[in-house]
């Protein structure tokens, strides 16, 4: 009850609408949000049968099969496992009601549907997952000639001389420094939370 309630207040039919942070608590998707951890929602679009959550961690998605059906699926698409790619928004023609915004989540692809009064809300959306596709891309790149150059320590390192007795402590030494050096990479360069980028492009 409390849903169609929701939707009736907000306007919202089959064509996607950009939520404004002052209804965040009537949607669904907030109730699935990590608070708890500091995650925040962004960017909120909504229809009668989907809810499409852009958080500084993630995209929340809320599947419904049909406007009518009450059953719904929950997907959870973190940025850092599920790279931004492929972006591109679409505008409306002279007849068009909506516009359109496309993107890649990983290996997952969605094309969303909105209201074209949204299109400059949509316009800052798309720059987020702009900059977000770049940072993706760069910080994989960076991770990659970390790997390369570990394997070219390893390899002079390997080519050293050492004496039998003193070979497995080096190993130990090597293979710890190794992991630690690995782990801070990944931690410097596998990014969890792009909410400075959100808080840069999205003008609520």
């Amino acid at each position: 009850m409390f849903g169609k309630v929701a939707s009736d207040m907000l306007g919202l039919s089959d064509i996607g609408s950009v939520i404004k942070p002052a209804d965040y608590d009537k949607v669904d998707a907030d109730d699935y949000i990590l608070h708890e951890e500091n995650e925040r929602i962004f960017f909120l679009i909504k229809s009668k049968a989907d809810e499409y959550c852009f958080t500084n961690r993630a995209l929340v998605h809320l599947d419904g099969a049909s406007a009518a059906s009450k059953k719904r699926t929950l997907k959870r698409y973190e940025y850092r496992a599920n790279k931004i790619s492929e972006v591109f928004l679409e505008t409306a023609g002279t007849v068009d009601l909506d516009v359109e915004i496309k993107f890649k989540l990983g290996n997952t692809a969605f094309s969303i549907d909105v209201h074209k009064k949204h299109l400059e809300e949509l316009k800052d959306l798309y720059k987020a997952l702009i900059k977000i596709a770049e940072i993706n891309r760069e910080s994989h790149q960076a991770l990659e000639y970390a790997k390369q150059s570990l394997q070219m320590a390893s390899s002079t390192l390997g080519n050293m001389r050492s004496t039998e007795g003193s070979l497995s402590e080096e190993f130990k030494k090597v293979n710890q420094t190794a992991f630690n050096w690995l782990m801070d990479t990944k931690k410097q360069y596998s990014i969890r939370d792009f909410g400075y980028v959100f808080e840069k492009y999205i003008n609520n």
